[in-house]
């Protein structure tokens, strides 16, 4: 095996850890061992594990990025983007520990601010052309400030992992960011934008009752 494909593999093996268990309760031992690799074979790729968490959210933010870029090439409009968003945001959340962003911001800095970075110069700046797209379809508010509902937009999606403020043990991770989600939409939509917004929701609804039998 290649060393390329090597690294690769203990980056996504790392990834799945991560996203299970959070960052801070997992150790190089049980990478290597979730691998089925020596403890030896990792040091022989990476530093340390700051390293390995380093490379792992770069890499998954770029796997991310792909992932809404093609949902806002696929989307018919603002709205159907927001709904096609909203789905892959439960999904993913599903599988996510809530600890992990702040097992970035405490203890792994350059992860933290690769975050940073990503949630600033990608996500604010899709949101606010998610914003401005809606209103000139005639669907969301046109009065409203883009700037600074993308900031406040970013901030909701940040305290949802905040277990200050949502416990673990009394709220799902999930659960909270489509509220949070549902409720920043609904302020920005204008009645015809609305009535869109639940016509995508029904048809969405309808959707996941066909296909659920199978799953």
């Amino acid at each position: 095996m290649e060393e390329k494909d090597i690294k690769d593999r203990i980056v996504r093996g790392a990834m799945e850890l991560f996203m299970k268990y959070g960052v801070r309760s997992v150790s190089m031992d049980d990478i290597a061992r979730h691998l089925s690799v020596s403890k030896k074979t990792l040091y022989q790729y990476f530093a340390d594990k700051d390293e390995i968490v380093t490379i792992v959210a770069e890499f998954h933010l770029k796997q991310e990025q792909i992932q809404y870029d093609g949902l806002r090439a696929e989307a018919e409009n603002a709205i159907d983007e927001l709904v096609k968003i909203s789905t892959c945001i439960k999904k993913d959340l599903q599988k996510m520990n809530p600890s992990l962003l702040f097992d970035l911001q405490k203890f792994h800095p350059k992860a933290w601010g690769a975050w940073l970075t990503h949630k600033q110069e990608h996500i604010g700046q899709s949101i606010i052309r998610n914003l401005k797209q809606g209103i000139a379809e005639g669907f969301f508010r046109p009065e409203i400030n883009t700037d600074i509902l993308a900031i406040a937009r970013l901030e909701l999606v940040q305290i949802t992992f905040d277990e200050r403020v949502f416990p673990a043990d009394r709220y799902n991770l999930a659960e909270v960011n489509l509220q949070l989600f549902e409720h920043f939409v609904y302020g920005v939509l204008t009645d015809k934008g609305r009535k869109v917004y639940e016509k995508y929701k029904q048809q969405l609804s309808s959707n996941l009752e066909l296909i659920s039998p199978i799953l």
